[in-house]
C-alpha cells in the first residue's frame, strides 16, 4: 500500500490560529487547500499559495480575498524573510513528490509541515465542529447542511469539498465559508486519515465502502478507519448515522462498547417500513419525477405525523442525504420548520449532478462521481431529471489504481447507461500507469452490452470533440470524474452551441 502522508506532522488536537501567524499553503489551487488558506486567513493569518497548476474555480475566492498566491513551486517560498511559521499541504503531495523543493526546504529549516486538514482543524476553534464523513454524499450533505443553516440564520463556517454558491458564501463561489454562528461544518474524508485533525462534536456517517485501494487494502480497513475516527471523538459527542448502510451498521456494531450518543436515519424501501437497524429518522420516497422528489420524513422532532418536504434534488442517494440533513440539523438545535424549508429550497453544490447548459437539443449535466457506486446511483437520477432520452456516460477515470481494482465494478456500472464514453485515465497521485486504461475500461463495457455505443477517444479535448459529432437532439449527456472531466462538459456546451448557431 501507498504510504500517504509520510514527513507531515502528526494530526494534533486543534490550537487556535495566533493573528499575523504565517502559513503557506502548497498546491492552494486545490479545493480542500484552498479553504484552508480562506478559513486561516479569516481567523487572522497571514495567508499566502502556489500551485504550479495555475488558477482553477477555488481560487477565484481567495483572489478576492486578497491572499496572494504564485502559480509556480520554489523553495524561495519558504526560504523567504520572514519565513512562514507552517506549510499546509496535501497529504498526496508526500506521498508522489517527497522531494518536492519546498518541503525539503520547510524541514531543513525546522518549519512544520501539516495537512491542510490540521489548518481547518485549528480556524474551528471554539466552535462547534460537525463532521460529515463517508464514502459517498459528504459534498453534498456537507454543503446541504450549510444552506440549511444558513437560510435558518445560524451563520456558520464551513469547509465543503465542492464549490458553495454565492448565495451561501456571501461572495464568489468558494469551498469555505465564514460566518459568526457557532456551527462549523467540515467534509471530513477518510482517504489516508485526512479527518484525524477532526474531533467533531456531532459525526455524520453516510456510507462506508471499499474506496481508495492505494491506502485501504480492503473494505475491513475502511472500517477501522471509521472506527479509529469516531473513538477520538468527545465522549459526549453525538453520532449520527445511516441504519439503512451495511458498511455503516458494521461501524457501529463495533462501537457498543462506548458511551456515544446516537441518532440513525434510514430511508425506507417501498416494500419495507423496518430498515435492518432501527431508525430515529427514517424517510420515504412518495414522489420522484423530472422536477424532483417529494421525501416523507418521520421520526423525534418532525411533528406528530410524517412530514412532507419537497426536495429539488434527484436520485435516492439525495433523498438519503436530505436525511442525514435533517438528524444533523436537529442535533444542532434546529426545530423542524426551519429544517423542511431550508431541505425544500437547496439547489446544490458544484458538480453534483449539475446541469451546464443545453444546446443542439443535447442537454449536458456535470458531477463528480468516481466509484462504482455513484456512478450508478447519478445515472439514476439523470435518468429521474431526464426521462425518456438516450443517456450517454461519459466518464474520466480518477486514478490508475482506482480504476484496476474495480474495473468489473466500474464496468456494470457504466453498462446501465444507453451510451458510455471513457476519457483518457486521470492519473493523480499514481506513480504506476500501466494497469489499466481507458480502452480496457471501455472494452469491459462492451462485453456486457456488444450492442451500445461504446469508444474511448482519448484526452479531455478529444473527447468532447468526439461527442460533439456523435451526439444527437433529445440526448442527455452526463460527463463523471474527479480529474478535468468537468471540461468535457463546458467544452462540449460550447461545441454544440457553435453549432446551433451556425
Amino acid at each position: 500500500m501507498t504510504e500517504v502522508g509520510a514527513g507531515l506532522a502528526a494530526a494534533r488536537p486543534a490550537r487556535e490560529i495566533r493573528a499575523a501567524e504565517r502559513i503557506h499553503v502548497v498546491g492552494v489551487a486545490g479545493a480542500g487547500a484552498s479553504a484552508a488558506a480562506l478559513l486561516a486567513d479569516r481567523a487572522g493569518a497571514l495567508v499566502g499559495g502556489c500551485d504550479r497548476g495555475g488558477p482553477s474555480p477555488y481560487t477565484v475566492a481567495l483572489a478576492d480575498a486578497g491572499i496572494p498566491m504564485t502559480w509556480s513551486h520554489d523553495a524561495a517560498h519558504v526560504t523567504a524573510v520572514p519565513p512562514p511559521d507552517r506549510l499546509a499541504v496535501t497529504k498526496a503531495l508526500t506521498a508522489i513528490q517527497p522531494d518536492h523543493p519546498e518541503l525539503v526546504a520547510a524541514r531543513d529549516a525546522g518549519i512544520p509541515v501539516e495537512s491542510w486538514q490540521q489548518v481547518i482543524a485549528d480556524a474551528a476553534i471554539g466552535r462547534e465542529l460537525i463532521g460529515i464523513a463517508g464514502t459517498h454524499g459528504k459534498s453534498t450533505t456537507a454543503g446541504w447542511l450549510v444552506h440549511v443553516l444558513v437560510t435558518a440564520g445560524m451563520d456558520p463556517c464551513a469547509f465543503v469539498g465542492a464549490l458553495l454558491p454565492s448565495t451561501v458564501t456571501g461572495g464568489a463561489p468558494a469551498t469555505a465559508r465564514w460566518g459568526a454562528g457557532r456551527a462549523f461544518v467540515v467534509e471530513a474524508d477518510e482517504y489516508a486519515g485526512n479527518f484525524d485533525a477532526y474531533r467533531p462534536a456531532i459525526a455524520v456517517l453516510t456510507s462506508a465502502e471499499w474506496d481508495h485501494p492505494d491506502v485501504f487494502r480492503d473494505a475491513a480497513a475502511v472500517t477501522d478507519a471509521f472506527e479509529g475516527w469516531l473513538r477520538r471523538m468527545p465522549l459526549d459527542a453525538t453520532v449520527v448515522a445511516n441504519a439503512a448502510d451495511p458498511g455503516v451498521r458494521a461501524i457501529l456494531a463495533r462501537l457498543v462498547d462506548r458511551p456515544t450518543t446516537l441518532l440513525t436515519y434510514a430511508l425506507l424501501d417501498d416494500d419495507d417500513r423496518t430498515p435492518a437497524r432501527p431508525a430515529g429518522i427514517t424517510g420515504r420516497i412518495e414522489l420522484a419525477d423530472p422536477g424532483g422528489t417529494t421525501l416523507v420524513i418521520d421520526g423525534p422532532g418532525f411533528s406528530a405525523e410524517p412530514l412532507a418536504v419537497r426536495l429539488g434534488t434527484a436520485g435516492r442517494h439525495n433523498a438519503a442525504n436530505a436525511l442525514a440533513v435533517a438528524a444533523a440539523a436537529r442535533v444542532a438545535g434546529m426545530e423542524a420548520p426551519a429544517i423542511v424549508a431550508g431541505l425544500a429550497s437547496f439547489t446544490g453544490v458544484g458538480r453534483r449532478l449539475e446541469r451546464k447548459g443545453e444546446a443542439a437539443g443535447v442537454v449536458v449535466y456535470d458531477d463528480y462521481a468516481h466509484h462504482p457506486t455513484a456512478i450508478r446511483e447519478t445515472l439514476r437520477a439523470i435518468r429521474q431529471r431526464e426521462p425518456g432520452r438516450r443517456v450517454w456516460a461519459v466518464y474520466e477515470p480518477l486514478t490508475y489504481h482506482r480504476t484496476a481494482a474495480l474495473l468489473d465494478a466500474f464496468a456494470d456500472a457504466l453498462s446501465g447507461a444507453d451510451a458510455v464514453v471513457i476519457a483518457d485515465i486521470w492519473a493523480g497521485r499514481d506513480p504506476d500507469t500501466t494497469i489499466a486504461s481507458a480502452r480496457g475500461l471501455a472494452h469491459a463495457v462492451h462485453t456486457r452490452r456488444p450492442g451500445m455505443v461504446v469508444d474511448a477517444p482519448g484526452s479531455v479535448e478529444a473527447t468532447a470533440a468526439w461527442l460533439s459529432r456523435e451526439v444527437r437532439s433529445g440526448d442527455a449527456v452526463l460527463v463523471m470524474g474527479g480529474g478535468r472531466s468537468y471540461r468535457i462538459a463546458e467544452l462540449l456546451v460550447e461545441a454544440l452551441g457553435a453549432m446551433e448557431a451556425g
